[in-house]
């Protein structure tokens, strides 16, 4: 196989019908020979921010000299992101070498792996294949039962935060939630949470304490000095002063003060990760769709904002770079999705809206969602296509002098990129 046929392989691979469980990833990482077990990981899950947090962490680490590996979804432009090595996508060429490799195996299964599960078996043949020093594993949807959980004892697991997110698969509480993703926590690892739900640490503290674990908790408080531009953004955290990130957003520095965070502990276990290389992995790190300028005239933000969580953070971040001055909003949601509580945020800052339909099955219908916004107070027009959207979003932006802000999946982002470098 080449890389495309490597990809349409995977894609091929039907994951609906599968029950949950670690059987099939299990079953599929034996006949490779376990190369997980030849790998060290740090072992993130969370509702919003793993993304971010992954990539300030990789930067770092490969600054301080390790052989990194990361793992992440979705990608923004190409698969093959999902897979990085040293800060790399892996190529074409070792795609289609190792899917060539563990094809054979996932296809003498009798109950086949889902894609997601086939993903991580590549991941985790190809890091062994490049002897990572460490890998940074991002889950994919839940924690518990994600493939990423059948690794035994990672060096550090990591929650990021928890919200009410895919609830019809992870439960319709933070309760619930917290609880599949407490479920990566291993006995006698080091575990991390960086949320600001009580709820939520409540039940990670009970979990961790049950299994044997050490859990340490990110102190929000002792982020200060925070200053932001669209240039970047300053900020002191505990003895560190004046760190600098050029990713947008107000979101950020918390996901740097649990990148922090997760350092010190690593730190604390033998790791070499001096201030220099923590300052420049921080200052290096580039992570697309998160608060991203993608043009300046007009200037256009994207953001993956696509939860009320996530939506209330972009928020926030427009109040803070726009103070009191409205934006337009390009956006498309889910149906799945609290979009009434997205609208009541977006009213506060937005003056006009521009709705799309997302390529996907449970995706809200976009003059469904143009009405709602218009019921919040938001005088907002449907569009069939992104393209047309965008293009009369601009036009918009540019003749009134209004920032463009493009809220939505992260799925939507290389499709609106495709569309911008048009006009």
């Amino acid at each position: 196989m080449n890389a495309t046929e490597s990809i349409e392989y995977i894609h091929s691979i039907s994951w609906c019908f599968c029950k949950p469980g670690l059987d099939r990833i299990s079953t599929l990482c034996d006949m490779l020979g376990n190369p997980e077990k030849e790998l060290k990981f740090i072992h993130v899950a969370g509702t919003n921010g793993k993304g971010s947090f992954c990539a300030m962490l990789d930067s770092i680490l490969r600054s301080a000299g390790y052989k990194t590996g990361l793992f992440t979804s979705p990608y923004i432009k190409s698969f093959n992101e999902r897979i990085c090595f040293d800060g790399m996508p892996i190529s074409d060429n070792d795609l289609a070498e190792v899917t060539s490799f563990v094809r054979p195996f996932a296809d003498s299964m009798l109950e086949k792996p889902t894609e997601f599960e086939l993903i991580t078996a590549i991941g985790f043949e190809y890091f062994r294949r490049k002897g990572c020093d460490v890998v940074i594993l991002e889950t994919g949807m839940g924690g518990r039962l994600d493939s990423t959980n059948i690794i035994e004892s990672p060096l550090l697991s990591v929650i990021t935060g928890i919200a009410l997110d895919h609830t019809a698969f992870l439960g319709d509480t933070v309760e619930k939630i917290a609880y599949e993703k407490a479920g990566i926590i291993k006995k006698g690892c080091p575990a991390l949470f960086g949320g600001n739900d009580d709820i939520a640490l409540g039940v990670i503290s009970d979990y961790a304490r049950e299994i044997g674990s050490e859990l340490f908790v990110t102190s929000r408080s002792e982020i200060k000095n925070i200053r932001a531009s669209l240039s970047g953004t300053s900020f002191d955290f505990r003895d560190k002063k004046n760190l600098f990130i050029k990713l947008l957003g107000l979101y950020q520095p918390l996901n740097a003060a649990n990148v922090l965070s997760a350092v010190e502990i690593l730190g604390g276990m033998g790791m070499d990760i001096p201030d220099a290389a923590i300052r420049k992995g921080l200052e290096q790190t580039v992570w697309h769709a998160r608060f991203e300028v993608i043009s300046s005239e007009p200037l256009v933000i994207y953001d993956g904002a696509h939860n009320p969580e996530g939506i209330a953070a972009a928020v926030k971040s427009i109040k803070a770079y726009f103070g009191e001055s409205k934006v337009y909003v390009l956006s498309g949601v889910m149906k799945d999705k609290d979009y009434n509580c997205i609208a009541r945020d977006l009213a506060t800052v937005a003056s006009r809206a521009f709705t799309v339909t997302p390529d996907n099955p449970r995706a809200l219908d976009a003059s469904e969602y143009a009405d709602v916004l218009s019921a919040h107070g938001i005088p907002s027009q449907a569009f069939t296509s992104l393209g047309e959207a965008l293009r009369t979003a601009i036009a918009a932006a540019k003749r009134d002098s209004v920032p463009l802000l493009c809220l939505g999946s992260l799925y939507m982002y290389s499709e609106l990129i495709r569309e911008l470098e048009k006009i």
